[in-house]
């Protein structure tokens, strides 16, 4: 906070005027004296913070009808909750500058009386866009903490869920919410949650992602350690596993964590349908990513080294194909690579519409004259577009852009020493996800440690009757979410 008086040289009422002098040198600040009303006040505020509705209707008619000579007798007379009376600057300086109206009844008072007044402009609640789902909910999280905080209460109307605020950011003031449910989530994971955001020293917070990379176990990794989510149904699911969610005013994006890998692949829609379907789609995406990384590489290894595994019926294909090419595989995947990714980046910075135009025509002109160029191969050229096909199936969006990224290594590897690099590179992958955590918790759970109760909401998705306690990897000290027996009795009303 800035300091605006030096010991011995002001008074406290002086050092009030010197704020508000220094309010008057930005363009939005009011400050003004009725003396024609009963009462001869001075009324200050930051006219783009506060709502002139609230002035006109609940502050000064009021001001306006009677006279009063303490300013406790004009609180008392204003219908407004949470009014403050204090001669403190830096509450004045820190209420005025979040949209509270300042009122003194002489210009020299010591203190003065703040009215909250804020302006409330917030998108309203819309469909998500990231984790659309055909069937569920279709609200998702908006710019607005007080929001997105209804929007959790009313799913988990409990006392128990609590909330805790910061303010972040030394310019920003930013409010962090870390959201709870006491008696559920793990007073570990919730003390190390309230430290790490706690401990956050930075200029200014603009999103959830900032907080992202700031509590994050390991910096250094390439794998997001937090689930963002848009869907406050989502979030509200988390919070009854045990989770702890971070909600950051100005984000239409919450934090969950703690987090594993597995749960970067299971999308929300998965338990809106019934679980074969939701298995079948889980495996397949697995399958979708694991073929997403490797198929380029596998693909640059078996030309350059491991030629011998092509079957005869397709050495054919391939030599025809690559008879009039003059770079070698691995140019000429990373070629193709690098235009996806152009393309991609080129789609998201564009309007929606032109960038939809571009992606579609962009790939298709540029597919079409790199091979009659003779500049790829069509066999590499429809792999390539698989393997980008493949990647969008990851249902959170920073996971997606972490699997468009280990590609390349890979892809260098494979050139290098062929099956055996590969085989190194999955080797290094392993080693980093066994010692990465999120929350201090294991990462790779519940592949490894393993863990047989939480398979049963991995790799596939089984019956709700099957799943009775909450995750083993969130230490939830109630660990029972219903009665397992209960839950199989099937009779009907008429039995």
């Amino acid at each position: 906070m800035l300091n605006w008086f030096k010991k011995g040289s002001k008074t406290e009422e002086d050092s009030l005027l010197k704020v508000i002098e220094q309010f008057k040198k930005s363009g939005d600040f009011i400050d003004f004296q009725n003396p024609q009303s009963p009462t001869h006040y001075w009324i200050s505020y930051f006219g783009s913070l506060v709502d002139a509705e609230i002035i006109h209707r609940d502050i000064l008619p009021y001001l306006n009808k009677s006279s009063f000579k303490k300013i406790e007798d004009l609180k008392a007379a204003l219908p407004i909750e949470n009014i403050v009376v204090t001669s403190d600057l830096g509450q004045i300086q820190q209420m005025m500058l979040t949209g509270s109206v300042l009122i003194r009844l002489n210009i020299a008072d010591k203190q003065g009386l703040l009215v909250r007044a804020e302006m409330n402009k917030a998108r309203e609640v819309t469909i998500p866009e990231e984790e659309f789902s055909v069937v569920g909910p279709k609200e998702s999280f908006v710019e607005s903490l007080t929001t997105n905080l209804n929007l959790i209460r009313k799913r988990l109307p409990i006392p128990e869920l609590e909330i805790k605020e910061f303010k972040i950011g030394n310019l920003s003031k930013t409010r962090v919410a870390v959201v709870y449910i006491s008696g559920i989530a793990n007073e570990e994971n919730i003390n190390t949650a309230l430290q790490r955001v706690g401990d956050i020293q930075f200029h200014q917070i603009l999103d959830s992602s900032y907080i992202a990379q700031m509590i994050q176990d390991n910096d250094n990794s390439p794998f997001p350690q937090l689930i963002d989510t848009e869907r406050p149904d989502r979030a509200a699911g988390v919070l009854a596993e045990g989770s702890i969610v971070i909600l950051v005013d100005g984000s239409p994006h919450a934090l969950i964590g703690p987090t594993t890998l597995v749960k970067f692949f299971s999308a929300l829609e998965d338990y809106f349908v019934n679980w074969q379907l939701a298995s079948v789609l889980r495996i397949l995406r697995l399958i979708a990513v694991t073929f997403s990384i490797l198929v380029t590489p596998i693909y640059v290894a078996i030309l350059n080294y491991h030629y011998e595994l092509i079957p005869k019926d397709l050495m054919a294909t391939l030599v025809s194909s690559r008879s009039l090419i003059p770079l070698p595989p691995f140019f000429e995947a990373l070629i193709l690579e690098l235009t996806i990714e152009l393309l991609r980046e080129a789609g998201a910075r564009l309007p929606t519409k032109v960038g939809q135009t571009i992606g579609i025509v962009g790939g298709i002109v540029i597919g079409t004259a790199s091979v009659e160029a003779g500049l790829t191969s069509n066999v590499l050229l429809i792999i390539v577009a698989l393997a980008a096909l493949a990647s969008f199936t990851t249902p959170v969006y920073k996971m997606s852009n972490t699997i468009r990224m280990i590609r390349f290594p890979f892809l260098v590897m494979a050139e290098l020493w062929g099956l055996v690099g590969i085989a190194i590179a999955f080797i290094f992958l392993m080693g980093h996800l066994l010692r990465l955590t999120s929350f201090g918790r294991p990462y790779l759970e519940p592949i490894y440690p393993p863990r047989i109760e939480d398979l049963k909401d991995a790799f596939v998705r089984l019956p709700f009757k099957m799943q009775p306690k909450r995750p083993v990897e969130l230490q939830s000290p109630e660990t029972i979410k219903f009665s397992e027996k209960a839950a199989k009795q099937k009779k009907d009303i008429d039995e």
